[in-house]
């Protein structure tokens, strides 16, 4: 496979030659300019934290795509409000860009509220989030001036995220995301604190958020508040009262944990439901940091318990998974570390692995676990993995949606995980989901009529 790699992207691949090697990768930098990288935009990044917030209304100010293009960004599942399967736009157009759309922005507030008004909307509107992007930051629309007038006229939370998506990375929409979130909480920081955790970091893309919560619920510890999988406006008011904070996407919430620690004295502790290893030590981990016997024992019983109900699953499929070889694209280091270890578990090995927003610190712990002959990528191109899944024959790509043609279109399986799967893979109902999704995507017919028809 002769694709070249571009000389600037030369330094955000890694090849490491022995072990804990991959801590001098470049990471956390802006795309190269002409790479055409997988990662998503500044913008994308704030809408796919916000948008599972279930009974917001989002407005995108600006050109229509960006609204298409996130529309159920998530997919995530609500056990209320379904406000948020909306996508709202003022559909900028060239007039707008050459006179200003702080008008047309302030129309489509207005028009929204008062028709949720005149019909009794049920729940009614409390929180608006108003993402301002690539073009608003050119023109120079003030989107929080704009905001304030419309809280003040309608009595509602109307939240500015200045968004454009040329200002940086996607994890700087992360992190807006984490101050907009900070800005609707902090009036509440002062109320008493209740024994509890908040869940960070977990969109309900499949109802993860709600296996943990009954999985914490089980060994007696409450979820006060999911940040921002099926959360809601009264829901995540009440996040400051919380004792501790859990983060399971990292990339996305650990700088809202950060903050919420150094404002409102709320320790965190980083969790990964993904796999039996980091599920299980996820669960101890957050059981002992109540320091309380009953806690820690009752979590013991229950990784005990169902780490015997999934292992089974895991020996039935082992056999026919041992030696094959998976690639791995995901969007956050941490996430890619637990799959590594699923991974190991199943007897396959590790033969590409690229994040789109990686730490140098996340991707040493990569390079600690996979061999020296592992490929390891940062914000990688399709050209790019191509050529290195082909070249270290790779049987499986776990990725996300826009990873899934290249998969196919070289004959080789793949496996959803990020935003379109609908069945979980998070938990030891998600460890077993992924194992004979693994299965039946590496050992299905159908790549052999591909390969020798590609031959």
């Amino acid at each position: 496979m002769n694709i070249s790699v571009l000389e600037e992207r030369k330094a955000s691949i890694s090849r490491p030659t022995h072990k804990h090697e991959g801590r001098g990768i470049r990471c956390e930098r802006e795309s190269v300019s002409g790479a055409v990288s997988q990662r998503a935009c500044v913008y994308c990044g704030a809408r796919v934290v916000l948008n599972p917030i279930t009974d917001a209304y989002h407005i995108v100010h600006g050109p229509i795509g960006c609204a298409s293009y996130t529309w159920d960004i998530r997919g995530s599942l609500t056990s209320g409000a379904e406000t948020y399967r909306n996508s709202f736009s003022t559909d900028l157009r060239e007039t707008d860009i050459v006179f200003g759309g702080e008008k047309k922005l302030t129309a489509a507030i207005d028009e929204l509220l008062e028709k949720a008004r005149l019909e009794k909307t049920n729940p009614a509107p409390k929180l608006v989030f108003v993402f301002a992007t690539c073009i608003v930051g050119v023109i120079g629309d003030d989107i929080e001036a704009v905001c304030r007038a419309a809280e003040a006229k309608h009595g509602v939370r109307v939240i500015p995220v200045k968004a454009s998506g040329f200002s940086g990375t996607k994890s700087q929409g992360y992190r807006l995301a984490c101050d907009a979130i900070m800005n609707l909480i902090r009036p509440q920081a002062n109320q008493p604190k209740r024994f509890g955790v908040n869940f960070l970091g977990d969109y309900n893309l499949a109802g993860e958020a709600w296996i943990i919560r009954s999985y914490l619920e089980q060994i007696g510890i409450p979820v006060v508040s999911t940040i921002t999988g099926d959360s809601s406006y009264e829901t995540m008011l009440k996040a400051p009262s919380a004792t501790l904070n859990i983060v399971q996407c990292a990339g996305s919430s650990e700088y809202l944990a950060k903050r919420m620690e150094a404002e409102m004295g709320i320790p965190y502790i980083r969790v990964s439901f993904f796999g039996i290893e980091d599920t299980t030590a996820s669960l101890l981990r957050v059981a002992d940091s109540f320091n309380r016997q009953d806690i820690s024992e009752k979590a013991r019983q229950f990784a005990a318990k169902r780490t015997a109900d999934v292992t089974p699953v895991i020996e039935k499929y082992k056999p026919h998974l041992e030696g094959k070889r998976a690639a791995i694209f995901v969007g956050g280091g941490f996430k890619a570390i637990s799959l590594i270890r699923q991974f190991n578990e199943l007897g396959m090995e590790t033969v590409v692995v690229g994040t789109q927003t990686g730490r140098k610190d996340e991707y040493e712990i990569i390079g600690s676990l996979v061999d020296s002959g592992t490929v390891i990528l940062d914000d990688a191109n399709p050209a790019e993995l191509e050529r290195f899944m082909t070249e270290k024959q790779a049987d499986i790509l776990v990725g996300g949606v826009k990873e899934r043609p290249l998969a196919y279109k070289l004959g080789m399986a793949f496996c959803d995980h990020n935003h379109e799967r609908k069945h979980p893979l998070a938990g030891f109902e998600g460890i077993e989901n992924f194992v004979m999704e693994i299965h039946k995507s590496i050992n299905s017919p159908v790549w052999k009529y591909v390969r020798e028809g590609a031959a």
